[in-house]
């Protein structure tokens, strides 16, 4: 479970190496640091199972979800502008939920909050993939699928924790190890965001007349 983060830090280093590379908005290199801030925060979290550690994961997953979004509903914005009203508005949310959340200390509020920032994203990336740029459908559902089995694994993980347990003690290590559902949950969610930071980069890219090519 903690080296399964893996998937959050080394992709998105190179991402936002790339971006840097290519000359493109600071917004993109933001949202690729905040993933791997998540993995990092994950890793330290899953390595010593401490309360504060556990912040480290959890708020850096709504900060990273508001940078995406902040990306993904200025896609089609001319170069060098800022939508201050949104920015505040995102900023507003996550501080608010870090408060709440620091005095709450409950999960299901930090899902609730996690989830409603997820689903503005998700709709936002299906109207682009429908209607705008019908030809990135493939990279768009693609992200949403691996996005969706990894919480579907998750899930499972939850549920079936003990039953999962005691069928790992019966299987040779190695097998045991990929029934691992909560790493699975690390390693697909980790991806299907790259591929959403890669969506929204290039829904921005075509906005802006590049003629990107993802390879």
């Amino acid at each position: 479970n903690t080296v399964s983060n893996l998937i959050f830090i080394v992709p998105p280093i190179y991402g936002a190496i790339q971006t840097h590379k290519d000359g493109l908005e600071k917004r993109y290199l933001a949202a690729y640091l905040c993933l791997t801030a998540v993995g990092l925060g994950s890793w330290c979290f899953h390595m010593t199972l401490k309360y504060e550690m556990q912040l480290l994961d959890e708020l850096p997953m709504i900060y990273s979800c508001c940078v995406f979004v902040y990306c993904l509903y200025e896609c089609f914005k001319y170069k060098n502008t800022v939508n201050y009203p949104l920015l505040f508005l995102l900023i507003t949310y996550s501080f608010v939920v870090s408060i709440v959340y620091l005095n709450l200390k409950e999960p299901v509020f930090h899902q609730i909050m996690y989830g409603t920032l997820v689903s503005i994203i998700v709709l936002r990336s299906v109207y682009i993939v429908l209607w705008v740029y019908p030809w990135l459908r493939g990279l768009g559902y693609t992200s949403l699928t691996v996005f969706l089995m990894g919480f579907f694994l998750w899930n499972v993980d939850n549920i079936f924790c003990d039953k999962l347990r005691a069928l790992r003690d019966k299987m040779p290590p190695v097998v045991g190890a990929v029934t691992q559902f909560h790493a699975w949950w690390h390693i697909l969610t980790g991806l299907g965001s790259y591929l959403h930071i890669l969506l929204s980069l290039y829904t921005r890219t075509l906005f802006l007349k590049h003629r990107p090519k993802v390879k």
